[in-house]
């Protein structure tokens, strides 16, 4: 049978209700919303909607389960994660089926994130029996020190539309080997995969109440409630930089642990010295996964002047060469954007550019027909003055500025209040390693064009957020750290 035979399974398979201590119900007002397929603009599934009164109950659930759930061995956590990491595996291509049906993604791309999602919940289940404490001396030896670290509480996780599974599993799985409880909050339009995840959960014997899930078609009927409440000790949200800094805000009322993983604009730099066909290639893959709507995408392609023609012209050649359609056909390069609001951002912005006096060297304008495709698009006489420049387009669309020398690579590379991924190309190490010291960006790909991993600690600086995720330090955003003194038995 092949994947596109198997929608209908799939998505009868797909819980549709709130998950709340253990129990898929309704939304308390019968609310429901839709969730459709971008490339088609077909209604895929119908799902309850979560009111302020499923948001407290969800709240009550996590909060009932935090001390037992706290209690639990590590081991035992661990165990859960690395069953659930087993099930993702069995189920990846209902999984990759989910995420291209609601989100657009080519089903290969789709394959792909199951891999590195599912990576998150094998490194955390290895994770949870080795966070150490330490038992030592003080300087003066008259003390004992014991230092632990203990869960953080229960936490709100709110995730993007983008990763329908990588961001749910970046955030859930360090927060069960903590041995925090949870209530996540899907994108209102991707929400299919993390129901899914969470059935998955639930069949590695996740206890009740540990594990929240509260789709909705208004985050606010949400995260108000839930962040009004003093039981909540966390969040962590992925998302734009304006509504994380709304969220920011509330938290700080309750002065609540914060992780924020937000907008980016990143650089892509090109030095005269660079193998370009290395770099083309790290271009496509910084630019074109997932159609350019991740905040690590390149998003300003910094070209050395004497190379920026050749450069564009072997690039532009690339992207002409993908296939813009459906995800589940087996030639589609490049799926839609995720909605019609997507695809008109970026029209203006590409408009933008070109009343700017920028060309478009390929593409340039949406795709008529059903669904919200946007052409790959290469624009080249691309100032400061663009939009594209300045602001986060979040589509298939690459801005090629030149900049004379290394100073004036740094100078444009910092010259925005983000920083979250960046890359260079260049075949002179000692540079590479200049450009790490002097960019102001939380990721740096030198000579690749995507390092996102789940040994690495993700996250930004400036307005890109705070915290990381991922990596030994992943762990750590889910604890708090406890000091114990006693009389030194030696004293």
């Amino acid at each position: 049978m092949s994947i596109k035979d198997r929608v209908s399974e799939v998505l009868e398979a797909t819980p549709k209700g709130l998950l709340i201590n253990g129990e898929w119900r309704d939304a308390s007002d019968g609310g429901t919303f839709d969730v459709e397929n971008p490339a088609t603009g077909e209604v895929l599934a119908t799902l309850a909607s979560a009111t302020e009164e499923d948001s407290r109950a969800a709240m009550d659930a996590a909060a009932n389960a935090q001390e037992s759930w706290a209690r639990t061995s590590a081991r035992e956590r661990s165990e859960i994660l690395r069953r659930t990491f087993d099930l993702v595996q069995e189920h990846k291509d209902d999984l990759a089926l989910l995420m291209t049906l609601e989100m657009g993604k080519p089903f290969k791309e789709s394959q792909g994130e199951v891999v590195y999602g599912g990576e998150f919940l094998r490194w955390f289940s290895e994770e949870a029996v080795r966070h150490y404490g330490r038992y030592v001396d003080t300087p003066e030896g008259n003390l004992k020190m014991i230092v632990t670290h203990k869960p953080v509480g229960p936490c709100l996780l709110i995730t993007p539309w983008n990763f329908p599974l990588a961001m749910a599993t970046r955030k859930v799985a360090p927060a069960v080997a903590a041995g925090c409880t949870m209530i996540l909050k899907p994108a209102r339009l991707t929400p299919l995969t993390s129901q899914f995840f969470a059935k998955l959960m639930i069949e590695a014997d996740i206890p009740a109440g540990v594990l929240n899930v509260v789709s909705s078609a208004s985050a606010s009927n949400v995260s108000g409630p839930i962040m009004e409440d003093p039981r909540l000790r966390k969040i962590s949200f992925t998302g734009s930089t304006p509504v994380g800094k709304q969220l920011m805000k509330t938290a700080a009322d309750r002065v609540l642990r914060t992780s924020m993983e937000l907008g980016g604009n990143g650089p892509f730099i090109v030095f005269e010295d660079a193998d370009l066909d290395k770099a083309v290639d790290g271009a496509m893959a910084a630019k074109m996964r997932n159609m350019g709507e991740a905040c690590t995408a390149a998003n300003r392609f910094l070209v050395h002047e004497s190379v920026a023609d050749e450069f564009s012209k072997k690039f532009a050649e690339k992207l002409d060469a993908l296939k813009p359609g459906n995800g589940l056909e087996e030639d589609t390069t490049v799926g839609p954007l995720v909605e019609k609001k997507a695809r008109d951002s970026v029209t203006e912005f590409v408009q933008d550019a070109l009343d700017n006096g920028a060309e478009a060297v390929v593409g340039g304008k949406a795709v008529d027909g059903p669904g919200y495709f946007f052409e790959p698009t290469l624009l080249t006489g691309v100032t400061e003055q663009c939009r594209v420049f300045k602001e986060e387009i979040f589509g298939p669309v690459a801005p090629v500025i030149t900049f004379k020398d290394e100073d004036d690579a740094v100078r444009l590379a910092n010259a925005t209040e983000y920083g979250l991924a960046s890359y260079v190309f260049t075949e002179d190490i000692s540079r590479a390693l200049r450009i790490g010291d002097r960019i102001e960006y939380g990721l740096l790909g030198m000579n690749v064009g995507v390092i996102s991993n789940a040994a690495a600690p993700f996250g930004g600086v400036k307005e890109s957020g705070l915290g990381r995720e991922g990596g030994a330090e992943g762990i750590e955003e889910y604890t708090t750290v406890q000091y114990m003194g006693m009389p030194s038995p030696w004293a």
